[in-house]
């Protein structure tokens, strides 16, 4: 219960509590997010790359919280296989795109936008630990940068999350 009350209170804090944006290099962001995930991954045998990264402008905190949701979802959701999470960046149209892949249990894609919400769960407690406001957090995080996030999936081919950060900031 207390995890679940602390994650009430982040996704509430995502507007009123959100630091000014500035420029934010996605790449240290990545490291931090190595660093407290190293156990995990650890234990998994799991390997995370990342590709070269750039500096957006963002509120850095949210960032590592949006990077290490998606990065310990990948883990987490893992397929027979020791877990590969790869994290990518590509310039589009103005804005950054980003996108966390992994060769997890995949996702159906008639989940589509339910996962993003807040509680929705697609598995038990028991299979898979969590309050199920990880992604919804995500979400928030992504919006207040102006950006959107989405997924594509197979089931059982593995995950990849995208979001786009717009080259000027978000709002």
């Amino acid at each position: 219960a207390r995890e679940l009350v602390r994650n009430l209170l982040d996704f509430s804090r995502v507007d009123s509590q959100g630091m000014p944006f500035r420029p934010t290099d996605m790449g240290e962001v990545m490291q931090q997010v190595r660093g407290n995930l190293k156990v995990q991954a650890e234990e998994l045998k799991a390997i995370v790359t990342v590709d070269s990264l750039p500096v957006v402008m963002a509120d850095e905190g949210q960032m590592i919280t949006l990077m290490q949701n998606l990065v310990s979802n990948a883990l987490k959701f893992h397929g027979p296989l020791a877990p590969r999470v790869h994290v990518t960046a590509q310039e589009k149209a103005g804005e950054w795109v980003f996108g966390v892949k992994d060769n997890g249990i995949g996702i159906e894609p008639q989940y589509g936008e339910k996962i993003f919400m807040i509680f929705q769960r697609l598995h038990t407690n028991e299979e898979y630990p969590g309050t199920g406001i990880g992604l919804a957090i995500s979400k928030k995080i992504v919006e207040r940068h102006g950006g959107r996030i989405w997924f594509d999936s197979e089931r059982g081919q593995g995950t990849a999350f995208y979001f786009t950060i717009g080259k000027g900031g978000g709002v």
